[in-house]
């Protein structure tokens, strides 16, 4: 969650049921976050219980899918329209209707020219593989394809993701003029409709029973979001404390002059020999929308607010679209190389990589890292501190420093997801880093805030033809209520007289009231109490 947040303070195993305002208190983000969080953990967690792991209202599912292939270059995939639950989360594949536009001058308000001509062709009414809304399919490379052998299975990805008005300039609210900063974000559920190899579930057979196709999904889904790297984190006062004495606390472990949210985030993943990292002191939320590209200079909307949220020499950025954030993309980091205020344009090492950010539609930013090539980011005894591809190296088994007595410490034999991330809130009260520890102080091993991905099969793909549909649907719980006939008003009456434990028959008289009876038995009492 990239977001300017003081810290994230939801969790669900501390069972809090809602956040209670008291009068006269400072209003907090993470107040008002973690009711959000509270609320939604709870109805999507109502909602797997009720659903299962995945699921779709009868008579409303969605994402059906049908294979389109023949005689076309490339296969493609069909999506219906619908709604369809994984793990309690809400995934909507209906494709929203383009409006009706205001009729041309001269024009009837029916057709758009004469005789028809001149009519937009009008849009499909479902999405396809290539088409769908946050899946950024691109032709041109290989990998996203749809596989020419068969069997596959499609399935659907699903996670969440922040958006702020770098990414959706609608959010900003343009009465607060243009040097008001933005407001609140927005998390949005992202989902995919993706292609897997049938020979990566192990089974025996190309047209296996469906129970075995949705058994070896799960198995594989289990292990592909699985967290497989924890990390620690510890405020040390650092060698250099003794520098800018008057500035914090002389005992002060964490020696930052400001409360920060440290986000540390795995780049380019795969094993610790492969794998590298980036941290940020704001949580990565400082970013600067692009105007224009030219080459390896830039055109910013902005160049910052202040000295601390600006751009400088030296800095290592990273370009960013929407389409490079949805497909989970790791693209070199560039670093500043030149200034142009007046032009509000700075000059990058490199070129961003192809596909990225030359269009605008999908409003490209700049994200400013926060970490340098520096001897003080390696520890002893450590393979070389240098950076690969603008990021550092994950090097495990021992404490890694960030700044200012921060420091970090990745478990051995982790294997790292690009775009998990951790979050250290650092203190200046304090003088340290809020992170859970044991009673001895030692600080715990913690698997990654995010991303949290979720799965669920769809359909298995043999080609041309109907594609064994792997979808599970639900009925409502609502019912309509019978209108009662003479006899089942009868059947009631006679119910009720049983209980009451009199025999109501026809001819018989009422039953008598419970206060008649319990009068009755009083005056049999009387009666012996006489004798």
């Amino acid at each position: 969650m990239h977001a300017d947040l003081s810290r994230i303070t939801h969790r669900p195993e501390r069972h809090y049921s809602a956040v209670v305002a008291q009068q006269g208190r400072v209003q907090l983000d993470a107040d008002a976050n973690e009711q959000t969080a509270i609320q939604l953990f709870q109805a999507r967690t109502l909602a797997a219980d009720l659903i299962g792991q995945h699921g779709g209202p009868r008579g409303a599912t969605g994402f059906h899918i049908e294979l389109r292939g023949g005689a076309r270059e490339l296969d493609d995939l069909i999506i219906s329209g619908g709604r369809y639950y994984v793990d309690g989360i809400l995934c909507d594949a209906t494709r929203p209707a383009p409006g009706v536009p205001v009729p041309a001058d001269g024009g009837d308000g029916d057709r758009g020219g004469k005789d028809g001509e001149g009519e937009p062709a009008a849009p499909p009414a479902t999405w396809t593989y290539w088409d769908q809304p946050d899946g950024f399919r691109d032709p041109e490379r290989p990998g996203d394809r749809l596989p020419t052998r068969f069997p596959y299975l499609a399935y659907l990805k699903v996670w969440e993701r922040t958006v702020t008005a770098a990414e959706d300039p609608a959010l900003r609210e343009v009465a607060l003029g243009s040097a008001m900063p933005d407001t609140a974000a927005r998390a949005k559920v992202v989902w995919q409709v993706l292609p897997l190899p049938g020979s990566e579930l192990g089974l025996e057979s190309d047209n296996p029973p469906i129970d075995d196709i949705r058994a070896a999904f799960t198995r594989w889904a289990q292990k592909a979001a699985a967290p497989s790297s924890r990390l620690a984190a510890r405020s040390e006062r650092p060698a250099h404390g003794d520098d800018d004495p008057c500035l914090v606390a002389p005992d002060a472990r964490y020696r930052g002059p400001e409360n920060q949210l440290y986000r540390v985030e795995v780049h380019d993943g795969g094993g610790a020999q492969d794998a590298t990292f980036k941290w940020s002191r704001e949580n990565g939320s400082v970013t600067f929308p692009v105007d224009e590209l030219d080459g390896t200079w830039v055109e910013l909307a902005t160049l910052g607010s202040d000295d601390k949220l600006d751009l400088n020499v030296g800095d290592l950025v990273e370009f960013v679209d929407t389409a490079y954030t949805s497909r989970g993309e790791a693209e070199p980091l560039l670093r500043v190389e030149e200034l142009d205020l007046p032009g509000r344009r700075v000059r990058l090492s490199d070129e961003p990589a192809p596909g990225v950010g030359r269009r605008p539609e999908l409003h490209p930013f700049l994200r400013r890292w926060d970490h340098r090539e520096s001897g003080r980011q390696a520890r002893r005894g450590a393979k070389s501190g240098g950076l690969r591809h603008g990021a550092l190296r994950v090097d495990e088994g021992g404490w890694l420093p960030l700044e200012d007595g921060v420091e970090v410490y990745f478990a051995a034999g982790g294997s790292y997801r690009t775009g998990d991330f951790w979050l250290i809130p650092a203190r200046t009260a304090t003088g340290g880093v809020e992170w859970p520890a044991d009673a001895a102080r030692r600080p715990l091993l913690q698997e990654p805030a995010g991303i949290a991905v979720h799965y669920a099969p769809l359909a298995w793909v043999q080609g041309e033809g109907t594609a064994p549909d792997l979808r599970l649907a639900f009925r409502p719980l609502s019912a309509g209520i019978p209108a009662a006939d003479e006899a089942a008003l009868d059947a009631e009456a006679r119910a009720r007289a049983e209980e009451s434990g009199g025999a109501e028959t026809a001819g018989a008289g009422p039953v008598p009231s419970r206060s008649q009876t319990t009068a009755a038995a009083e005056a049999a009492v009387d009666e012996g109490s006489d004798s």
